[in-house]
């Protein structure tokens, strides 16, 4: 039977883009699709590690110095503790979403992948999708919908482990930044991350449990951070977004794919969601190539695995205060163990040594 399109992905944003040039790069025909128009925003830190970068890299998106702004690496902040480590593998980049969107949709576009903008699906089958009043016959569907993904549902990978929600809202202030890292900040009820997204400008996400939890309420949790920024003028209204712990028991289900956060997210307290809808990307592709979904299974279970450890880890650090301000107080004696825990996040430490580090870290604690 001819067909309209080898690929069709449903999903237009950074991991529904990443899932259709990798596709394209392996010679097959793709649309995407998506009821929005671009660019597409979201909530979220702006913050690209370094392995997140190299796998743009890979895909041949470059977002280049005047796009965002250089980030050296990741500090904490809790009270008047402190605990910092460059990235050992390069520097990350703050930036702007809809800059990102912007230049993978260019890649996109100039590796010959077809659009279907303002275009919602509203169904699928074994044969092809209905989007925008039309059929469209494609072998491969892929979902790339987002959490609350209805690709999802109609292709039956509901069943799923899901932990309890949070949410994120994120605002743009007008200042120089005042670091060249990220900086996270523990409160007692929620954590603030502050990333410079340029010369001029800086990304401050709030992630909380609560709900009802806005940055009105900053000044109480995290005191410091609201001197620096109280005078700054807004770039941005509030936006909020959720944000979980969610694994599934499968990724595809006949000729359909899941990927990004359709297919499990990691809390957003990692910031290693879009490297590892990238990396899924990759998989997924070669999967496509060989014709065999069950091969981006096993990958993409392979895949999650160091981002969902350390997204427990971090949730734990969240929950347990006094836990957190005594790992600080050791962190802070001995920085080495905090530089090899960043290591192990952006993937450029081994589990051997992550659990090596984690033998340290303990044996501080019995001795402190």
């Amino acid at each position: 039977m001819e067909r309209d399109t080898d690929v069709f992905v449903i999903g237009g944003g950074p991991a529904g883009l990443a899932a259709a040039i990798a596709a394209r790069k392996k010679g097959f025909r793709v649309i995407v699709a998506d009821g929005a128009k671009p660019p597409i925003d979201k909530a979220c830190g702006e913050g690209l590690l370094p392995d997140a970068l190299s796998a743009l890299g890979r895909l041949g998106v470059f977002i280049g110095a005047m796009g965002g702004s250089s980030v050296r690496g990741i500090r904490f902040l809790d009270g008047g503790a402190t605990a910092d480590a460059d990235f050992p593998n390069g520097r990350g980049l703050g930036v702007r979403r809809v800059v990102l969107h912007q230049k993978m949709m260019e890649r996109a576009s100039g590796c010959g992948v077809s659009f279907l903008w303002n275009t919602p699906v509203t169904g699928i089958d074994a044969k092809g999708v209905a989007a925008g009043g039309k059929r469209i016959r494609a072998r491969w569907i892929i979902g790339a919908d987002g959490s609350r993904s209805r690709v999802r549902r109609w292709s039956g990978l509901e069943e799923a482990t899901q932990e309890k929600q949070r949410f994120a809202f994120r605002r743009h202030y007008r200042v120089k930044p005042w670091s060249e890292w990220t900086e996270i900040h523990w409160g007692d009820a929620a954590q603030a991350y502050v990333t410079p997204v340029s010369n001029e400008e800086i990304c401050v996400v709030l992630i909380s449990a609560k709900a009802n939890m806005r940055f009105d309420e900053a000044p109480r949790e995290f005191p410091k951070l609201q001197r620096q920024i109280e005078r700054a003028p807004f770039q941005s209204s509030e936006r909020g977004a959720i944000t979980a712990m969610h694994g599934l028991k499968r990724v595809w289900r006949g000729n359909v794919a899941l990927i990004g956060d359709a297919s499990g997210s990691v809390d957003a307290i990692t910031g290693e969601g879009l490297c590892l809808s990238f990396c899924q990307a990759f998989a997924l592709a070669d999967a496509l190539e060989a014709g065999d979904l069950a091969l981006y299974q096993r990958a993409h279970r392979r895949l999650c695995r160091r981002p969902t450890f350390m997204g427990n880890l971090m949730l734990l650090l969240a929950a347990k205060h006094s836990l957190r301000k005594h790992a600080m107080g050791v962190w802070e004696k001995a920085p080495h163990i905090f530089a090899r825990m960043l290591a192990f996040h952006v993937g450029a430490a081994s589990p051997w040594e992550m659990a090596t580090s984690g033998a340290i870290l303990s044996w501080q604690f019995l001795t402190a």
